[in-house]
């Protein structure tokens, strides 16, 4: 796939853009992945506090679906070998930031599958935070190509491939962890409550 036109055209756009929109993306393609971390960790303090054992077991599988994203993601970057669009595309505009290091492979973007993967997960493990997650996912993917790192098609097969992995992997996940939460209730010790919480049963 050659997405070296529309490629030009974004980072084209992103050159002439205000000064604090290009400021915007530059803090949110770097950090904005924190913000998934942070849904994470509510949704589990959710889940232990209010929830049964499979809702614990949901929001300890998405981060875990999520590593696994990243490390197909990983995986198929050191297979296809493809240069960044910073290096490779003649006539762009400069990118935002800087170009990654030679070996640092394009395709797929990698924080675009995590972005996908964690949104997909956090959806599986509260549905109304698909209309929050979602949207950051595809932010993420789309600032990764504006600030000149990587190609659309980048973006959006990192995207595609983290959500397709954790639709596949939360569900296989959830039932293991689901028996070990009940287990870790059961045997009242105090860490392993304090992990999984008390779930609504201990309530007086």
């Amino acid at each position: 796939m050659d997405s070296s036109g529309l490629y030009r055209d974004i980072t084209g756009s992103a050159r002439s853009a205000p000064g604090w929109v290009q400021s915007a993306f530059e803090v949110w393609t770097e950090y904005g992945l924190l913000l998934f971390g942070l849904l994470f960790i509510a949704v589990w303090w959710r889940a232990r506090t209010q929830a049964g054992p499979r809702a614990v077991a949901l929001a300890v599988a998405a981060p875990l679906a999520t590593a696994l994203a990243y490390a197909a993601s990983e995986l198929v970057k050191s297979a296809v070998d493809e240069e960044r669009p910073c290096r490779a595309v003649a006539g762009a505009a400069a990118s935002l930031v800087a170009c990654p290091a030679p070996g640092d492979w394009s395709f797929p973007s990698n924080h675009s599958a995590i972005a996908g993967a964690a949104a997909v997960a956090l959806a599986l493990a509260v549905r109304r935070l698909a209309l929050l997650a979602v949207p950051l996912a595809v932010l993420m993917a789309f600032s990764r190509v504006f600030v000149g790192v990587h190609y659309p098609h980048d973006a959006l097969a990192g995207l595609l491939l983290g959500g397709a992995l954790a639709a596949l992997a939360v569900p296989v996940l959830t039932g293991p962890i689901s028996t070990i939460t009940t287990a870790m209730r059961a045997s009242g010790g105090p860490a392993a409550v304090w992990f999984t919480g008390p779930g609504p049963a201990r309530r007086p």
